[in-house]
């Protein structure tokens, strides 16, 4: 058993964990499963520069909109927080597996992000305009949070704040509002039986502009699978026409993130 919080012990004893590697986030994911059931455990230091009550809060908020995990439980202590949550049964879409069927998948992440810009946004508490973002990513930057080791490949050896005055200078000069999933890359889709079954990793998400989802999507993609397949998943989510401008941007922008 782990040294976790007492309530979480009592409630996962007698599971088995096995640690996943697969993402990028701060936290430490644990595959929790017995006889019957399969849960999630996230742990995550609380000097992160995110907080795992962000996915907390908005996956409670979207029980009933979209296929999301449940919250279980959620706990901190002086050291760290932690969330349990709720299996989405599926493969996720950047698994090799998919690769003989590509303009499948591509049509079913197209559809999986039209749901979610789909969500009503009134009432939503979750702002990551890019009011919210921008400044965000002037306090990270002033206060030394950046990984520049880990920029894209195209913008190693750059420094962060360089790159933030490209971000204010190549600000959009307009908004397309949405509800967004914030980091709508291929690790964060599950795929089961021909359709997408749920969408995990929920801490950015919120209202901003549809191109915050499409951006990180297009390069996704192009990461797992090749940028020969951006036009044909932008075509199937409906774009005529995509700002390339506007992808730039908001794949520059998650270098902050």
């Amino acid at each position: 058993m782990r040294d976790i919080p007492q309530a979480l012990a009592e409630r996962t004893r007698g599971y088995s964990w096995e640690q996943i590697t697969l993402g990028m986030s701060e936290a430490s994911v644990f595959r929790l499963q017995d006889d019957g059931n399969t849960y999630y455990l996230k742990i995550q230091p609380n000097r992160a520069v995110e907080h795992l009550w962000q996915e907390r809060d908005r996956l409670l908020w979207l029980q009933g909109k979209l296929p999301v995990p449940e919250v279980l439980a959620y706990e901190q202590d002086d050291r760290s927080e932690y969330l349990l949550i709720t299996e989405i049964r599926g493969v996720n879409a950047s698994d090799p597996s998919h690769r003989p069927h590509l303009p499948e998948l591509m049509a079913l992440l197209a559809s999986g992000l039209r749901s979610i810009h789909s969500v009503d946004t009134a009432g939503c508490p979750f702002l990551q305009t890019l009011e919210v973002k921008l400044k965000e990513a002037g306090y990270r930057t002033e206060s030394g949070l950046i990984d520049e080791a880990d920029f894209d490949e195209k913008r190693q050896g750059k420094k962060a704040a360089d790159l933030f005055q490209e971000l204010v200078r190549d600000r959009p000069e307009s908004e397309d509002l949405v509800f967004t999933h914030g980091d709508y890359c291929l690790p964060n889709i599950l795929i089961c039986e021909g359709g997408v079954s749920g969408f995990i990793d929920w801490g950015r998400g919120g209202v901003a502009d549809r191109y915050q989802d499409l951006a990180l999507a297009a390069r996704s993609i192009a990461y797992n699978f090749g940028s020969e397949w951006i036009p044909f998943f932008l075509k199937e989510y409906g774009l005529g026409e995509a700002d390339e401008a506007k992808l730039e941007f908001y794949q520059l922008l998650d270098e902050f993130f």
